[in-house]
């Protein structure tokens, strides 16, 4: 089986590490390079994984996971080209795959041997429960072979999408952000909660659970669709779902007029876009 580096052991490198294992691949087909000594002590011990230098790890690998902080990715970009160069020659072509937020494909097809498939891949916080949702993009050099093995990698860690990298931002601001938004969704649901007379640990419960609820029913119906050979890209399956549990002149009617009165549309908008553009802000290029 086609080795597999992870190069950085923060919270997303471990979640795809976890993932990889959970879903059966061996110890031995991977190894991680981490800096921070007690990190690496952490992951070594946790998880009886293999332990490298980034040189090492990117010499024997056939998959090089970049999940490192935007930050550092100069220098480590750096390590893996000069690591790549050395082992250019091999009979498996290496493929490089980039989780770090707002670094380019061009940044990576720049500075590593010429005619290196890159694939950038943007997953989100639920991936360390198994229930993210990745957004991948191609670079020029990488073949359909290439995406299709990234995406079982990160089919670990949930679902998998590809778009082009020009929409990476917009993912960003929808997928990569939308956990804070659903978070706060819930605080203040929970708040209201209170504020209307159930204690907190009722009213956390109940939010809770009605939000992962309401999850699990939209997610029935596109599966479903989806079996049926349906066009979910035109699917109207939330305002469908929200008129079946919305009786005429009832309770429900009632509280979603005030949450359209109160602007939430609005706001969510507002949101995306603020996001958006502060992804194309901290955006690291090619120059």
């Amino acid at each position: 089986m086609a080795r597999i580096a992870i190069i950085g052991g923060g919270s997303m490198g471990e979640a795809i590490l976890a993932g990889l294992l959970r879903a059966g691949r061996q110890v031995k087909d991977i190894v991680v390079s981490e800096r921070m000594p007690e990190r690496a002590r952490y992951l070594g011990e946790k998880y009886s994984i293999q332990l490298a230098s980034v040189s090492e790890a990117v010499e024997t690998a056939a998959f090089v996971i970049v999940a490192v902080k935007p930050g550092d990715a100069e220098s480590v970009v750096a390590e893996i080209a000069e690591a790549a160069a050395q082992a250019e020659g091999d009979s498996v072509e290496q493929v490089f795959v980039t989780v770090a937020a707002g670094v380019t494909i061009g940044f990576y097809e720049s500075r590593l041997p010429a005619g290196s498939p890159v694939v950038r891949v943007m997953p989100n916080a639920p991936a360390l429960v198994g229930a993210g949702v990745s957004a991948m993009a191609p670079g020029r050099f990488a073949t359909s072979e290439q995406l299709a093995d990234v995406a079982a990698v990160f089919r670990c860690v949930g679902d998998v999408l590809t778009v082009p990298e020009g929409q990476l931002d917009a993912v960003t601001a929808v997928s990569g952000s939308g956990p804070a938004y659903f978070f706060l969704f819930v605080e203040a649901l929970v708040d209201a909660a209170v504020a209307n007379g159930l204690g907190r640990a009722v009213a956390t419960d109940l939010a809770v659970q009605t939000m992962a609820g309401s999850a699990a029913m939209l997610l029935e119906r596109l599966d479903s669709q989806r079996a049926a050979g349906e066009d979910v890209g035109l699917d109207t399956s939330p305002a469908r779902l929200r008129a079946m549990v919305t009786s005429p002149g009832g309770t429900t009617a009632a509280g979603l007029r005030e949450l359209e009165n109160g602007g939430l549309r609005a706001a969510l908008a507002a949101a995306i876009d603020a996001a958006k553009t502060r992804s194309e802000q901290l955006g690291i290029t090619s120059e």
